[in-house]
């Protein structure tokens, strides 16, 4: 009876103690979690391209507070934040003039890229401006690009991030689609035009998601979270064209960079 007595304190010590060990392990996770150092990478869909209130020291690259990576550090508090982004940037613009941040230290990276690569701005001007053939047209040739250019310049620069923060927890965003289909639009592009456009994002976006697996980073497809909210729908997060404002045109807005890209990043984060 003595003995097991004595077993049951011995257990009951050995039982505290891990408790106590594992409660701080819990504690010293929960400070490690909030000391990151975050990166945020990429072109105007990261930089935040159409949700206005621009960072004046970012000049032409239109770094908003109101973008998803701003959104994230906001709430979060990383130890240190770097905001590189930049409107208009291609896969070289992100290896030649981005990564300077990127250390052996740097816990989390964000990135949105290959839409400028594949054309996208061209795109969408030929297919507001030209006729239905010509728009087709000229999404397969940006398809094409997709499948024959596209994934070498990303292994470029995810290689490149691989390189300069081993460490770091990659999570690449991909892009939504652009329209509702059968949705409130009456004027403006076929539905035919539309529905290729869409498809030609999907296109995108699947040829990013698997360069971004085979380098071992997380894809974070935000079109579940832009359902509902596409052009053409009673609640659209992303610009149609703008004439007084080309450049926002197409971009997300305020709301689709905290709705739509914000919780995503964050699950994958």
């Amino acid at each position: 009876m003595k003995m097991s007595r004595l077993v049951a304190f011995s257990s009951s010590l050995l039982l505290g103690a891990a408790l106590a060990l594992t409660g701080a392990g819990i504690a010293n996770a929960d400070s490690s979690a909030q000391a990151v150092d975050y990166v945020a990478l990429g072109d105007s869909y990261s930089s935040g391209v159409g949700a206005g209130s621009y960072e004046s020291s970012s000049g032409d690259c239109k770094r908003s507070t109101r973008a998803f990576p701003r959104l994230w550090a906001n709430t979060n508090s990383p130890s240190s934040f770097a905001f590189t982004a930049c409107s208009g940037a291609r896969t070289n613009d992100v290896t030649s003039g981005q990564l300077g941040p990127l250390n052996a230290s740097t816990d989390l990276v964000s990135i949105s890229i290959g839409g400028n690569d594949a054309g996208f701005a061209d795109v969408m001007t030929t297919c507001v401006l030209q006729s239905e053939a010509t728009c087709l047209n000229r999404i397969a040739t940006a398809r094409a690009y997709v499948d024959s250019t596209l994934p070498g310049r990303l292994d470029s620069v995810y290689s490149a991030i691989k390189a300069k923060a081993p460490s770091a927890r990659v999570v690449v965003l991909g892009y939504p689609r652009f329209y509702q289909l059968g949705g409130s639009c009456v004027a403006g592009l076929s539905e035919r035009e539309r529905s290729a456009i869409n498809g030609a994002s999907d296109h995108l976006n699947a040829a990013t998601a698997k360069r971004a697996a085979d380098h071992g980073f997380t894809f974070g497809d935000v079109r579940t979270t832009f359902t509902g909210h596409e052009i053409c729908s009673s609640s659209s997060w992303l610009h149609s064209v703008n004439w007084l404002n080309i450049g926002e045109s197409y971009h997300p807005t305020a709301a689709g960079q905290s709705g739509g890209y914000l919780p995503v990043f964050k699950s994958a984060a």
